[in-house]
Formats: C-alpha cells, sequence, structure tokens
C-alpha cells in the first residue's frame, strides 16, 4: 500500500473532521463584501483559483488567486490568504514578505512552520498531512474547508467521493495516452489540478481548459487515444464534439470536488497498470525551498 493510496481513502473523512475548524475560519476570513487575494503555488494555486471563483459567484466579495510569484503588492485588498501544505515555499514566504501592513491567513499543515512567523492568523490542519510528495489530501481538505464556510455542501460531496473510491479501471484505460480536463467556473480551477496529478503521478500526458475554450483549437489535437474528462455537468453540447474525434468522454456529475477523488482514484488505477511508484515522482520535492542564489 503506498501513502498515495491510504491518503486517496482517507480525503472524504478528513473533510468531515476539517469542518470541526468551521467556526474558527468564518472568524478569521473577515466580513463578506471584502476584496481579498489568496496566494498559492502547484496545487495551492488551483485550490485558490476554486476558492475565488466560488467566493465571487457567492456574492462574498471580490477575490484574487495569484502564483506566489506573481502576487503583486500593491493591489487594495483587505485580506490575504497564503496556502502551503509545509510552510516553507520561497516563493509564498517571499509574497507575504511584501503584503505588511495587509493581514495575511496562514493555512498550512504544519504548525510552527516559518509560514506562522509572518502571518496575523493560522488555521492548522494537521490532520490532513501527507507523507506524499505529490498532494491530494491537504489540498482537498483546504479546498473542502473554505469551500464550506461559503456555503459548499461539503458532506454531500464527501457522501459522493465515497462512492467514487470503489470504482474500477475501465478496460479501456490502458490504451489512453492523452488525458484533457475540461471545466467551467470553479470546475475549471479544478481541471487544471486533475491534469497537474496526472503530469505528476503518471508523467503523462495532460492539459485542462475551460470547457467554452476546447472548441478553439486544442479539440484538435485529439484522437481515439485520447480521454476528455469534463469535471462538471456544464455545457453537454460539446460531449458529441469531443466523440467526433474518436476521443473517450468522462462526464462529470456536477460535483467537481468530488470528481476529484474520481479523478485520483482513475490515477492509482493507473499506477497499478503501469507499474508506477506514485510515492516517488521525479525531480519533484515536498516542497519548493530555493537558495538564496535561487
Amino acid at each position: 500500500m503506498t501513502y498515495f493510496s491510504t491518503e486517496l481513502a482517507s480525503q472524504p473523512s478528513v473533510w468531515r473532521e476539517a469542518q470541526g475548524l468551521a467556526g474558527e475560519l468564518r472568524t478569521k476570513l473577515g466580513a463578506d463584501g471584502s476584496r481579498m487575494g489568496i496566494v498559492g503555488c502547484g496545487t495551492s494555486l488551483y485550490v485558490a483559483q476554486a476558492v475565488a471563483c466560488y467566493r465571487e459567484g457567492q456574492g462574498a466579495g471580490e477575490t484574487d488567486a495569484y502564483p506566489g510569484s506573481e502576487l503583486p503588492s500593491v493591489r487594495p485588498w483587505d485580506r490575504v490568504i497564503a496556502l502551503s501544505r509545509s510552510g516553507t515555499t520561497t516563493e509564498i514566504l517571499d509574497a507575504i514578505r511584501t503584503l505588511s501592513p495587509t493581514p495575511v491567513l496562514g493555512i498550512t499543515a504544519t504548525a510552527g512552520s516559518p509560514l506562522a512567523g509572518l502571518v496575523a492568523d493560522e488555521i492548522d490542519l494537521p490532520f490532513a498531512d501527507e507523507r506524499s510528495v505529490v498532494q491530494t489530501r491537504f489540498a482537498t481538505t483546504a479546498l473542502s474547508l473554505l469551500l464550506g464556510a461559503y456555503g459548499w455542501d461539503v458532506e454531500a460531496s464527501a457522501r459522493r467521493a465515497e462512492a467514487f473510491l470503489d470504482e474500477s479501471l475501465p478496460e479501456w484505460a490502458g490504451a489512453v495516452d492523452q488525458f484533457v480536463f475540461l471545466g467551467r467556473g470553479v470546475a475549471a480551477a479544478i481541471a487544471n489540478e486533475a491534469a497537474l496529478k496526472f503530469r505528476e503521478i503518471l508523467r503523462t500526458w495532460s492539459e485542462a481548459y475551460p470547457t467554452m475554450e476546447y472548441r478553439h483549437g486544442p479539440i484538435s489535437a485529439i484522437d481515439e487515444r485520447s480521454l476528455v474528462w469534463i469535471m462538471d455537468g456544464e455545457e453537454r453540447s460539446i460531449d458529441p464534439q469531443i466523440r467526433a474525434t474518436g476521443a473517450r468522454v468522462i462526464r462529470g456529475e456536477g460535483d467537481p470536488l468530488a470528481e476529484l477523488v474520481r479523478v485520483h482514484r482513475f490515477a492509482e488505477g493507473l499506477t497499478e497498470l503501469r507499474s508506477i511508484n506514485p510515492d516517488e515522482p521525479p525531480h519533484l520535492t515536498r516542497s519548493v525551498v530555493l537558495t538564496e542564489d535561487r
């Protein structure tokens, strides 16, 4: 049993545990209507994008999502959330140092990290921490906690995700060598994360696009060895156009948070089929910590 598999199976129960912090989180998020920035790197960036989209859609206030290396220091934010599993990512720490006096809420799996010394408030999720280099459980737990703060039904997502954990790999999966993930709104951000997981774990060709953009060029690059996975139930008119290329289609059931667990389960099946150890992704480390000379 790999760390990846263990952490995958625990995701729905850990989301429920995180909901115990919902009250504390709400007191630290500030009032609805405030302007918020969210910063993350890699997987945490896509969590930030999903939360920003959902918060704005719920009318809770203008929300921006940026990678740590590209965070503008002159935006008139009332508060910034910094996402970092380890609390040691260099770009995140550098970005936070430019934000004073804007209050920053850090969300991490590791209490007492360098992040803690730079932020005004902190939410620690040690029960969501991982042995894996590749993020799954911490990311979806932070995502579920933040989405839940703005009205997402986390319990419903957890139940759907539990059902996906029992899915078997389709018999045709071994014939696929190109993976594309699509979605709209929150699902577009989660599609980015799904594609990243396939690149990290399976070392394979994977892409992500907003669903409506896919017809504007990228659809020309797929064929019978492609799988297009649509992370939500939106824009079903695209399905027959994709199938006309010979590609296979998986259509989500309308809950992109739960659908991400389904993606993780599919990836787990492919690691077994391809004899890949998901705990040993090449060229990756658990946290990107840069030296002074970069």
